[in-house]
């Protein structure tokens, strides 16, 4: 069997649709956030989820340090903040977090008001695969919007995904 090569699996992922989120932390180990498409559940026994994160990424050791982190689902009004959290832009990293989109709630990680779902939780398990770390995260608040539509990642772009009437 041949093997695949990066650029035919990079093609093939980028056509694989994907929920844009953007990952977040604060902690002893400070204060980060960055655009993500590859989270997905684990198990509802106890609620887990995975995060992928590219071991390079200067958010990496922050995440791991502090332990702690939310998932915010995008919705389909947020891709200018996916962009921002993604690095596309100049932002400063704590310019993003200055911004008026934060919810204030009893939340301990920074949690963006408008995301359609909030997942947070405590970093469970971490694997090194290539390149990344798969985060395994036990969850211990989620929150749910009923409003709006989700932002979405393909052929290398962001479109939005609306509810079905």
């Amino acid at each position: 069997m041949n093997a695949v090569n990066q650029t035919e699996f990079r093609q093939a992922m980028a056509h694989l649709p994907a929920g844009v989120n953007i990952i977040t932390t604060q902690g002893s180990a400070g204060r980060c956030g960055i655009t993500a498409s590859a989270v997905c559940s684990v198990t509802d026994s106890p609620p887990t989820i995975l995060v992928c994160v590219n071991r390079a990424s200067a958010s990496h050791a922050v995440f791991q340090r502090n332990g702690r982190l939310c998932v915010n689902v995008l919705n389909s009004e947020q891709e200018e903040l996916a962009r921002h959290f993604a690095g596309m832009t100049q932002v400063p990293m704590e310019d993003r977090f200055a911004w008026d989109i934060w919810d204030e709630g009893d939340a301990d990680q920074p949690a963006l008001r408008d995301a359609i779902v909030k997942l947070q939780g405590s970093i469970s398990d971490c694997k090194e695969v290539g390149s990344h770390s798969v985060i395994f995260v036990t969850l211990d608040r989620v929150t749910v919007s009923q409003q709006g539509g989700s932002l979405v990642y393909f052929n290398r772009d962001f479109h939005c995904v609306q509810r079905a009437r």
